[in-house]
């Protein structure tokens, strides 16, 4: 009896034991990242169209139907070099008329000249015989309005001579514009006709070609955010990515700013210009380029992941601060903060008048970050916040150095999967 007796007690007392055991709750974990020194780039992102730097719309000066085509898609031409030929019959025809009409105005002026020189021998003529009584003056004034009319007739003929001569030329220059040729040197890129298709030159010249007169050298134009242009400038580097080669970087430089804003819904960008260049001809006009502009680097600096900043310990079931961020931890972290933000306006301000003077900047904005002390204890420290790359921040002074554990994430064991997911920050 006894020995069932102490067999209940035991039972008993490891029961009471097991009950407060396990309704302890789970001990807070934290992920972490170390502080580390490396070099930090701030960069303005963009989207663009790869085009060449000179691109050149051929078109026609006449209508008519293609009869031939010399150039096609990637054809490699050169100046002066026929790429297609309009049907040259009516041309050549109103060519010939034009040549007909243009002697026949020279005949005529010759026929003029003649009588020109016949007036004028009558008009001398009959001076002498008025001289010798021999004709009255009616007689010579009748002479002299003679020669007088023939002078305007060669006049009136020059003048016709000079119509039918440009009428000519015109007809000619037609003729000539019938076989179209390339403007440049380049490649021809685009191909809008066929052979047997009507072309009608009217207000609007149709195109007929593209040619990009040198794809070796190519640019990008992008649409910047006017938020982020007053960062840029004429000779930064610029990288950029393409999906035909999506693990491979390409490199490029700012070669112009254009001050023209572009307005889309309310939206206000410029067009900055990246030049390319492309001597393996891997690049294709058209190609959507996701560009990076370095703006700004700095080597041999503390950073920190950007998550850190965005960390902030999670309160227990019952509504209290976990251990290290609650009681005066707690008050010190909201204090901390607080403090932080109220110093970053004055920071921001700061670090924009020394920005300006390079490394005379001190301390940028503060933040208030959460460092894993001893017995798993996170602490708030604040600090001062320099320029990001989108994945870590440079850290420009706090109490943090080079080895330190700043927590980026907390997690609680013994959660289901979707309450353990992170939910704070990118993985690292």
């Amino acid at each position: 009896m006894k020995k069932i007796i102490g067999a209940v007690l035991l039972l008993s007392v490891l029961g009471v034991a097991g009950y407060f055991y396990f309704k302890q709750q789970p001990k807070v974990q934290y992920k972490t990242v170390q502080v580390e020194r490396g070099s930090i780039t701030s960069a303005v992102s963009a989207t663009g169209t790869l085009n060449a730097v000179v691109t050149v719309q051929v078109g026609t000066q006449v209508s008519g139907t293609i009869s031939k085509l010399y150039a096609d898609f990637n054809s490699q031409v050169k100046k002066g070099e026929p790429i297609a030929q309009i049907d040259p019959a009516l041309f050549a025809s109103a060519v010939q008329q034009a040549r007909g009409n243009a002697l026949n105005a020279e005949a005529s002026l010759a026929k003029a000249r003649v009588t020109l020189a016949d007036t004028k021998r009558t008009l001398n003529r009959n001076r002498e015989l008025l001289e010798q009584g021999i004709i009255s003056q009616s007689d010579l004034d009748v002479a002299r309005t003679a020669y007088e009319t023939a002078l305007a007739g060669v006049q009136g003929a020059q003048a016709v001579v000079m119509q039918t001569r440009g009428a000519l030329k015109q007809a000619e220059t037609n003729l000539n514009y019938a076989t179209i040729r390339s403007p440049v040197d380049g490649t021809v890129v685009s191909r809008n006709v066929d052979v047997g298709q009507t072309v009608a030159a009217s207000f609007q010249t149709p195109t007929l070609f593209t040619i990009a007169q040198d794809l070796t050298k190519m640019q990008i134009e992008t649409s910047v955010d006017e938020s982020d242009i007053s960062r840029l400038q004429v000779g930064q580097v610029a990288s950029f990515t393409v999906d035909a080669y999506p693990e491979r970087q390409f490199e490029g430089a700012v070669v112009q700013i254009r001050n023209a804003p572009v307005v889309t819904q309310n939206v206000v960008t410029y067009v900055v210009v990246i030049g390319v260049g492309n001597k393996e001809m891997e690049l294709k006009p058209g190609m959507t380029a996701n560009v990076s502009v370095q703006v700004q680097r700095k080597d041999d600096v503390l950073k920190i992941p950007s998550a850190a900043l965005r960390f902030k310990p999670k309160p227990d079931k019952d509504g209290k601060d976990l251990k290290g961020a609650g009681g005066k931890g707690g008050t010190a972290a909201v204090g901390a903060k607080g403090a932080g933000r109220r110093r970053g306006g004055a920071g921001e301000n700061s670090g924009e008048k020394q920005g300006g003077k390079g490394e005379g900047q001190k301390s940028g904005p503060k933040q208030t970050v959460y460092l894993l002390k001893d017995e798993n204890t996170p602490v708030p420290v604040s600090i001062g916040t320099g320029i990001s790359d989108g994945g870590f921040v440079e850290v420009t002074g706090g109490d943090v150095k080079e080895g330190d554990e700043v927590v980026v994430e907390q997690m609680t064991p013994g959660k289901d999967k979707k309450a353990g997911r992170p939910s704070m920050g990118p993985r690292f």
